[in-house]
């Protein structure tokens, strides 16, 4: 590797980082943004995301002159898969949001929604994909840090941790449908047309439920989202959330081994602890530091490269 491809490896690994740092700190606008209407904030802040995005895709069309139309089979795989990934990332967000606004820390939910890594290969198991011993032990931690993290007392779950777990088990399959659909299509038109079915997935139960199925009700309540908090927290969510982070994931991951981007990419779940830490002044005890300290340690050793590290020692 010569020195030009080493420093794209380094500026494209601080990019995953910081996308990262926005999913992170993302949790904290959640917190705050979320209290003035869960469903509302969430259709907003996706539409917000189309909407960045819609710009960048003018501009990569105009600087590919040249690119032919896509052909009607990959339009249709376009629309199939926006609807599919965009349905699903809805549900799964919802759950994440209305786990927040019954009050699940924004640390908590970082670390809960983080184990979306360990439970894609569970899934994989019944398409016929195996896993590997070094998946088998994360689980086992994982599952020991769930429980230093959220039980307390009792062998009982409380409402927000369940919300927290079925929106993990959402965006394991999220995943697993950008997996099926991105190598057919533009993976940033994929994600235009993703955040505008997610918004309107979410604006769907905003109406009967933040609204109150009246008409009558929505002035007032997009009103609500024009205080500052609510708004700062808004634009964060909507345009550097979901718009800027999936554009640096985008760019960040060329030329980056999926296993090492995937593992920056989750620092996310560390990023929102301090944040919560830092912004909203939330304290976890030393049993839940533990336990997040074991779940994040399940995360990195469920992504280590078992296939190269056994061709690297057959070879010395």
């Amino acid at each position: 590797m010569n020195m030009k491809e080493k420093a794209l490896q380094r500026r494209n690994s601080f990019l995953l980082v910081l996308a990262a740092f926005i999913w992170g700190i993302a949790f904290v606008a959640q917190s705050e943004g979320g209290k003035f209407g869960p469903y509302t904030f969430n259709g907003i802040r996706f539409l917000l995301g189309a909407a960045v995005l819609c710009p960048v895709l003018l501009i990569m069309s105009k600087k590919n002159p040249d690119h032919k139309a896509p052909s009607p089979k990959s339009r249709k795989a376009l629309i199939t898969g926006g609807i599919a990934c965009g349905i699903v990332l809805g549900f799964a967000s919802t759950l994440q949001q209305l786990a927040l606004f019954y009050g699940a820390t924004a640390g908590k939910a970082g670390f809960l929604t983080t184990c979306y890594i360990l439970i894609v290969p569970i899934i994989g198991l019944f398409l016929g994909k195996k896993c590997g011993w070094n998946i088998w032990i994360g689980i086992g931690l994982a599952l020991i840090g769930l429980y230093l993290l959220c039980m307390k007392g009792s062998f009982s779950l409380q409402l927000p941790d369940l919300l927290l777990l079925l929106c993990a088990l959402g965006f394991s399959f999220h995943i697993l449908c950008v997996d099926h659909f991105s190598p057919l299509v533009d993976g940033i038109k994929l994600s235009c047309v993703q955040f505008l079915v997610a918004g309107i997935v979410s604006l769907i139960p905003a109406f009967f439920i933040d609204m109150q199925h009246s008409f009558a009700n929505i002035p007032s309540t997009l009103a609500a989202f024009g205080a500052p908090a609510a708004l700062i927290s808004l634009l964060y969510a909507g345009i550097l959330s979901s718009g800027a982070g999936y554009t640096l994931q985008v760019v960040g991951q060329k030329g980056i081994n999926p296993t090492i981007a995937s593992l920056l990419m989750s620092l996310e779940s560390v990023f929102s602890v301090l944040g919560g830490w830092i912004i909203l002044h939330e304290r976890m005890n030393g049993r839940e530091l533990f336990g997040c300290a074991l779940i994040f340690a399940a995360v990195i050793l469920a992504q280590i490269p078992l296939e190269a590290f056994r061709r690297k020692t057959s070879t010395q």
